[in-house]
């Protein structure tokens, strides 16, 4: 029997498909590419943005035409959200929600066995246990994500999250720590310790434990090399945390801040809770602390009631912080979300032209930062081989800079190696390994 996945979204859904892949191998599956014709497809839905739920729509239809007869299994967020919708698709065998991932296999056997759909989806937005999904045979051997934390307790006004994955909660502390040892006797050398709110892990918890304690723990933890944080809150980063975390040795100093928007009147429409300056003021700390930081962030253009006055608020706001990366999103809406229906919604003409600007900006910001280090020795975790390139391998540096290197033999993948910067190809890096 084989299974496959298509996951979208966020590094949480990332652990999490591969903790259900784990479960199918246990039954006896071969996890195999969703390009093939399997017996089972899995889906690992996002609903953050109508593009996701579309996308996932559209890998559902492609299942169907790879196989007509296997058994499809649509999960997670657009799931959660929308059950009713995702079990009328046309091929859609078993639907699940956000917090019962760890049962796909027996509702994929029993959805065989019986011949009929099983749609299982309970509401989350009061519970606060997390779902206890483990890896133990992982399939990648150089960086893997760890899901610490689970839930939302914010509820910006576009975002539909706190409703598809509920309250904030965390895993129980020991089993983290027990699960980055696994990993380092499986040979990883970096790990990137995710949530979809990462920064309220343990508040929930009996114990009083934070993430700080958590990266001072796994500091100890021999065989991890690299830990990353995956993206955060900025108002995380206060004076205290910053004293703490420069002591850490294996923390990369690459951290995603979503920001958002660089109007405070925006901001507080969208319920962000900090102002721009706060968000200055958190970046020049790290910058002023911490060798070598990569800060990148999140901007939506077009929110409701952007007017122009604020969009250029965020340009130059934007042009003065120079950050090394930005993801940029015309506004969505959502339904079911406070800002769906407010007022003077943005036309969509309007959106693409401030998306345009501002992805000019983020190419000039990051052309410039990445070009700082040409000449530079900086260390490489090498991943893969580059395909289509043989002997050419690529990897991250610790601040999350792209590098390709020419080598001849695999023995380095999997290694941390030193490198020396020599020049750019696009977005990408050509370094040269020192001997």
């Amino acid at each position: 029997m084989k299974v496959s996945f298509a996951t979208l979204g966020c590094r949480v859904n990332q652990y999490e498909s591969e903790a259900m892949a784990e479960k199918f191998i246990r039954e006896g599956y071969e996890v195999v590419d969703y390009s093939e014709v399997c017996d089972v497809y899995v889906i690992n839905t996002c609903t953050v943005t109508n593009m996701g739920d579309k996308k996932s729509r559209q890998i559902i239809g492609r299942a169907r035409r790879l196989n007509p007869n296997a058994i499809i299994a649509v999960v997670g967020c657009y799931s959660q959200i929308a059950p009713s919708e995702v079990s009328t698709i046309e091929g859609v065998d078993v639907v699940l929600g956000t917090r019962n991932k760890g049962d796909i296999v027996y509702y994929v056997n029993k959805a065989r066995d019986e011949n009929k759909q099983q749609v299982q989806v309970f509401t989350v937005l009061k519970n606060k246990k997390i779902e206890d999904l483990n890896i133990e045979e992982y399939q990648d051997k150089t960086r893997a994500f760890l899901k610490i934390q689970d839930g939302c307790n914010r509820f910006c006004t576009y975002c539909l999250i706190p409703y598809a994955r509920g309250a904030v909660c965390s895993k129980d502390s020991n089993k983290v720590i027990e699960e980055v040892k696994k990993l380092a006797e499986h040979g990883f050398k970096e790990i990137i310790l995710s949530g979809i709110h990462t920064a309220s892990y343990g508040v929930d918890l009996e114990e009083k434990i934070t993430l700080v304690d958590i990266l001072e723990r796994i500091e100890e933890v021999e065989g991890i090399e690299r830990v990353r944080i995956g993206s955060i809150d900025p108002t995380f980063f206060t004076e205290g945390v910053v004293e703490r975390i420069i002591n850490l040795k294996k923390l990369c100093p690459h951290f995603h801040l979503s920001l958002q928007s660089g109007s405070d009147q925006t901001l507080k429409r969208m319920n962000r809770r900090y102002t721009a300056k706060e968000y200055e003021d958190i970046v020049n700390l790290l910058r002023e602390n911490i060798k070598d930081v990569s800060i990148t962030t999140d901007i939506i253009v077009g929110f409701p009631g952007e007017t122009e006055e604020e969009f250029n608020e965020t340009y130059e706001f934007l042009k003065r912080i120079r950050l090394s990366k930005m993801h940029i999103f015309k506004y969505s809406p959502r339904k079911g979300t406070k800002a769906a229906t407010m007022e003077n919604q943005v036309n969509g003409n309007i959106k693409e032209e401030r998306s345009k600007a501002l992805i000019e900006l983020n190419d000039k910001n990051e052309k410039e930062f990445a070009e700082n280090y040409i000449g530079k020795e900086l260390s490489v975790l090498v991943e893969e081989q580059v395909e289509g390139k043989n002997e050419v391998y690529s990897g991250y540096t610790s601040n999350y800079i792209k590098v390709e290197l020419p080598f001849e033999c695999s023995s380095i993948v999997g290694k941390i190696i030193n490198v020396k910067i020599e020049g750019f190809e696009g977005e990408t890096a050509i370094g040269k390994i020192i001997k």
